[in-house]
């Protein structure tokens, strides 16, 4: 196997995370999103949407999307355990993994897409150009403010974002934050105690290196 990767991208970190949590030991090919080289014939080649990551296993099958290669990756290296061990943590551990992507990894994303020179014409990740749209920075921002709302209201409540252990929620919430601070200076409140109990934490994992 091997992973097509972006170093600066959050959502091939989250993978890059949850191969380290699994203690993988897996090539990867650095692609470079901000000079294009997802947009280039010869990745399209291995995945004609021009998205990373992409996992492409031994038989030359290709998979992208990456709950999807952490699914699989789940399903054939089982332990650690990030994805849930019960129908009930499982259901528990999904809904919040969602809420990361939904609350937080589409907010930020907006953002960045919306502000950053060099996203000027890749409003949207993908191989159709749309121009940005700098209005919608301020709706990114906003949205940002109320994923940090209640983000801080879970981990109040929670050790971690899916319950009492690190999971692929805790990965995503990561990432999530990590390029809200790296890319747009959006840190955490300094009033979201429980937030930056949990972030260092986390960011004090090895896998957060990845």
């Amino acid at each position: 196997m091997k992973l097509y990767d972006c170093q600066m991208a959050p959502n091939p970190r989250r993978v890059r995370i949850f191969i380290a949590e699994k203690g993988l030991p897996l090539p990867k090919v650095e692609v470079s999103i901000l000079d294009g080289d997802n947009l280039k014939p010869e990745f399209l080649r291995i995945n004609p949407r021009g998205l990373l990551p992409v996992l492409e296993l031994d038989d030359g099958t290709v998979l992208d999307e990456t709950v999807a290669i952490c699914r699989y990756l789940e399903e054939t290296h089982p332990e650690p355990n990030l994805m849930g061990a019960t129908p009930l943590e499982r259901a528990t551990i999904e809904s919040w993994q969602r809420h990361m992507e939904f609350d937080g990894l589409q907010a930020v994303s907006e953002v960045v897409r919306n502000s950053i020179p060099v996203f000027s014409s890749r409003g949207l990740a993908g191989t159709t150009q749309v121009p940005a749209i700098p209005a919608l920075v301020e709706r990114g921002t906003a949205s940002m403010a109320r994923f940090f709302t209640r983000i801080e209201q879970r981990l109040h409540e929670t050790e971690f974002v899916a319950g009492n252990r690190f999971t692929i929620a805790d990965i995503t919430a990561l990432c999530v934050i990590d390029t809200a601070q790296n890319f747009v200076k959006m840190p955490i409140p300094a009033s979201n105690t429980s937030t930056q109990r949990w972030y260092a934490a986390v960011s004090s994992r090895p896998s957060a290196k990845a």
